[in-house]
């Protein structure tokens, strides 16, 4: 299975026009960032190694970074434009390690360290671009690459049982962020969010969370559950024990 190599994400305008415009703006992000952040005081979890698998603009890593300021962060993305908003955004901090890596195929772990283990791996809505049977190999390579007591956590758009429900939340996603870009010389740029929303909807093959939680305790992960959900926007994950 292949990267489609004319993938908007891997475009300049995109990269800028989600990082700088929508990313922090996606509905309910602040509290999707305070309940990992809940989730991590819970577990008195300390990492010292974190990996942020298709990070995007890599807000999930920073977020980490400023909390654990002595964890080494890896940023890991396909994307050459979303990698470089990464080392825009994180600048100058010796903490980081930035790989460029294609993660729809098993070989994507060959770009990292060899026998590092980490102890926090997170996804942000990176994921639901896999057809199940990868997403299902990707759970277990990101097992393997945890150490015992290492917590995964995945951020993603998941599946609504109904089209009806699906609907409804492509009205209440665009219309939160039409409501940021509500002034008149914002138009243009609302139109382009709108577009690329609804052409990222053709690639998507996300699935319902309750089967991919499944499929993260027949890896072996312990604890599973969905901690957040939003319509179709979900926080779920586990750990390894």
């Amino acid at each position: 299975m292949q990267t489609d190599r004319q993938s908007k994400w891997l475009s300049e305008e995109l990269a800028k026009l989600f990082s700088d415009g929508v990313r922090g703006l996606i509905p309910t992000a602040s509290l999707q960032l305070q309940v990992i952040n809940e989730l991590l005081s819970a577990w008195d979890l300390n990492p010292q190694r974190v990996l942020d698998l298709g990070c995007g603009d890599g807000i999930l890593g920073r977020m980490l970074l400023d909390r654990f300021p002595h964890a080494r962060v890896t940023f890991l993305d396909f994307s050459e434009p979303m990698l470089a908003k990464v080392l825009e955004k994180a600048g100058e901090n010796k903490n980081i390690q930035i790989i460029q890596a294609d993660f729809t195929t098993p070989s994507w772990g060959q770009n990292l360290e060899k026998n590092i283990s980490f102890d926090l791996i997170v996804s942000g809505f990176a994921i639901h671009h896999q057809v199940d049977e990868r997403k299902k190999e990707l759970y277990t390579e990101i097992f393997n690459l945890l150490g015992t007591h290492g917590v995964f956590l995945n951020l993603d758009q998941v599946r609504s049982r109904t089209d009806a429900i699906s609907k409804i939340f492509d009205g209440y996603f665009l219309g939160h962020l039409n409501k940021s870009f509500s002034k008149p010389e914002q138009q243009d740029v609302m139109k382009q969010i709108e577009k690329s929303y609804y052409e990222d909807k053709q690639e998507n093959k996300p699935a319902l969370v309750e089967d991919q939680c499944q499929w993260l305790r027949e890896t072996g992960f312990q604890e599973v559950d969905c901690f957040f959900k939003t319509f179709e926007m979900a926080l779920f994950g586990g750990i390894k024990l």
